[in-house]
């Protein structure tokens, strides 16, 4: 053993006597180090060259091994105030200075401690802290147990979900990050590691095997035959659909090139589709090109006429002649008991229509519109007059009084003792009405809310009715004069419907908005006028108009905002005007009407199955709660049981935000 080994060893002696000493023996322990560094350096320089080192520490202080370890392998260490415990390292044979340093970076990092290198000095800190440290990203050089950064570029794999693959690999407190832009991984980890991680991510960043395969169709539709082969090959469609990547399969039909487009991890499943079309695409010899389309979602009639349209150049959409007369080549007839085009012509002519339906076939989505009519109506009306009237002695003849009119007259005869509306005063003479005071205030409220909804398909039109069929006298015919012998008086009538009435086509656009042709009617029976001869009078409001909404949005259609007044004076000249005594001889009538209506309006768009079921639900819910609130309740004597009840629907769902129900208000009677 020559003199450095003992120095060494006197070195490591040195930090178990630390466990040994004293409390006060910091200054012996600090001329202990300085007389070993004095030992060492007074060695002869082959010794002191030595590349060997013999490793001893048990249970010693980690401050003091990182200490021997620096003066051994002579790096400068920064060793952060968290670094603390005990360490053990023990070698059997003498290993190298620079081996001495990789034992010292792994025994750290059993102990939860990672070394960083920066601007020559080799901090120690917590592991979990050496992520904010590493030096230079991207550099590959480095000890094992040294952290660095690097990025890894994939050429292939999408790096989101590598992260993924790599994430366990790393340690709970080192980082992996997908840069998205890029395609890249940032890894922050031990050298060791990133070799490892390194290997794995060459190993799966490869091209894909599995390239489209293009199979030309020469006689048959591509379209028709996908389909043929898909309804073949049912298996494969199920192991695509479960997920699992190794037995992707993906068959569809380019109508452009009449071609099929083939993706699959089974050499087995693309053997068999090349040899199912080798067998089906072939040319069968028979005249007339009949081709069978069954659709899913258009219309067949309707569909047809669009095609038949299309192939005689037609751009009015002209429904054929009766039968399918051929058109530009070919014939096309809607079989509509099974929704199905039959088409006859050319593979060529039918592989272009043949590619119309795909395009047209598609499911329709749904528009469902809420309504809001919303009225306030406010009606206030006051009367106040005084009418006189003085007789003969003896007799009912008028000889002076007052008369204000068919409207506000209030003695109609001497001998009328019929009051209207509201206070009346009169004086009576002989039995007969002279004088009577007229006072009448009216204050008539209404809160009036409609809610009507629709749904309809895309650019279908729809309509809904809620009112009364009533009739309406158009004519009338009667017998008169002496010589009328046959006697059949007759009037002519005609229905019409008074109510709400909501009519809509909506019409979707790109981006989610919606356009609307609206029509919208409000009416009702005026009440005063049931009893007239001439008929009935009816109260209207109706608008008609185009407007273009986003979906779930609400937007005002229009509206009416009116306030008028009306002040009636009926007086007698110079009378009526003097003063207190003058309303003796006036009539007065005063009435202000403020009318206040809006429309609004709210398209949803219903693309799916959940859209409408959830709804259908809220509202069905809504329903079965009127029904609840609407049973009776039993009284003595008059028990009722049952009564009508919407059965529960399951799932229940529920939105938020809906309109509110229809709810009004009768106005209020007069005072």
């Amino acid at each position: 053993m020559n003199i450095f080994m003992i120095a060494q060893r006197f070195v490591c002696l040195l930090s178990l006597r630390e466990r040994i000493v004293v409390r006060d023996s910091l200054i012996w322990k600090k001329h202990i180090w300085l007389a070993a560094l004095l030992l060492a350096c007074s060695l002869p320089a082959t010794a002191a060259q030595s590349d060997k080192v013999s490793l001893n520490f048990v249970n010693a202080d980690i401050q003091e091994v990182i200490k021997a370890i620096s003066q051994i392998s002579k790096k400068n260490f920064l060793v952060d105030p968290r670094v603390k415990g005990s360490i053990n390292i023990v070698s059997a044979t003498p290993v190298s200075t620079d081996l001495a340093y990789d034992i010292l970076l792994s025994a750290l990092r059993l102990q939860g401690y990672a070394a960083v290198d920066a601007d020559g000095v080799t901090k120690i800190i917590p592991e979990s802290d050496a992520k904010l440290y590493v030096d230079a990203v991207g550099r590959s050089g480095g000890k094992g147990d040294k952290i660095i950064t690097k990025v890894f570029v994939l050429k292939n794999e999408s790096a989101t979900q590598m992260v993924n693959v790599v994430r366990p690999m790393i340690a709970p407190n080192n980082l992996v990050v997908a840069h998205a832009s890029s395609n890249a991984l940032v890894i922050t980890d031990y050298v060791s590691n990133l070799k490892r991680i390194e290997q794995v991510i060459r190993a799966i960043d490869l091209p894909s095997a599995d390239a489209p395969i293009i199979i030309p169709v020469k006689y048959m539709s591509a379209l028709d035959l996908a389909n043929t082969i898909n309804k073949m090959m049912p298996e494969a469609a199920q192991t695509a659909a479960s997920g699992d990547g190794n037995q992707r399969f993906v068959l569809i039909g380019d109508t452009r090139s009449n071609s099929l487009l083939l993706r699959a991890d089974n050499p087995g499943r693309i053997a068999r589709v090349r040899e199912l079309v080798a067998k089906l695409d072939n040319d069968t010899g028979t005249p007339g090109n009949y081709h069978v389309v069954v659709l899913k979602n258009a219309d067949a009639a309707k569909l047809a006429q669009t095609l038949r349209a299309v192939m005689s150049g037609d751009t009015s959409a002209a429904p054929a002649a009766p039968g399918g007369t051929p058109t530009g080549g070919g014939m096309v007839q809607a079989d509509v008991a099974s929704n199905s085009l039959i088409i006859t012509a050319a593979e060529p002519i039918y592989n272009n229509l043949r590619a119309v339906v795909e395009r047209l076939d598609v499911r329709q989505p749904q528009v469902f519109v809420e309504a809001l009519i919303v009225e306030v109506t406010a009606d206030k009306a006051a009367e106040l007059g005084v009418q006189w009237q003085a007789l003969s002695q003896g007799s009912n003849t008028v000889f002076a009084g007052t008369n204000f009119g068919t409207t506000n007259n209030l003695i109609t005869s001497a001998t009328s003792r019929t009051i209207g509306q509201g206070f009346n005063l009169g004086i009576l003479k002989n039995n007969s009405l002279g004088a009577l005071a007229h006072a009448l205030e009216s204050d008539t409220n209404a809160n009036i809310l409609s809610s009507p909804n629709l749904m309809t398909l895309d650019n279908e039109e729809a309509k809904i009715v809620v009112g009364q069929n009533v009739p309406f006298i158009t004519g009338s015919y009667s017998n008169t004069g002496s010589n009328a012998t046959t006697a059949t008086p007759f009037q002519t009538i005609e229905r019409k419907d008074v109510g709400l009435t909501l009519k809509i086509k909506p019409q979707i656009l790109d981006g989610g908005s919606v356009r609307l042709q609206i029509y919208q009617e409000v009416s009702s029976v005026l009440a005063s006028s049931t009893s007239s001869t001439s008929g009935v009078t009816t109260n209207k409001r109706s608008i008609d108009t185009s407007v273009l909404v986003d979906k779930n949005q609400i937007v005002v259609l229009g509206g009416l905002i009116q306030d008028s007044v009306s002040d009636v004076q009926s007086k007698t000249p110079l009378l009526g005007d003097i003063p207190f005594l003058g309303g003796l001889f006036r009539y007065d009538t005063r009435q202000r009407t403020k009318t206040n209506l809006m429309v609004f309006i709210r398209p949803h768009i219903m693309l799916d199955k959940d859209s409408y079921s959830t709804v259908t639900s809220e509202r069905y819910e809504q329903m079965s709660k009127k029904q609840d609130d609407a049973k009776l309740t039993s009284q003595f004597m008059m028990n009722v049981e049952g009564g009508p009840q919407l059965p529960e629907m399951r799932p229940s769902l529920k939105i938020d935000g809906g309109m509110p129900a229809q709810q009004s208000a009768q106005p209020e009677t007069a005072k």
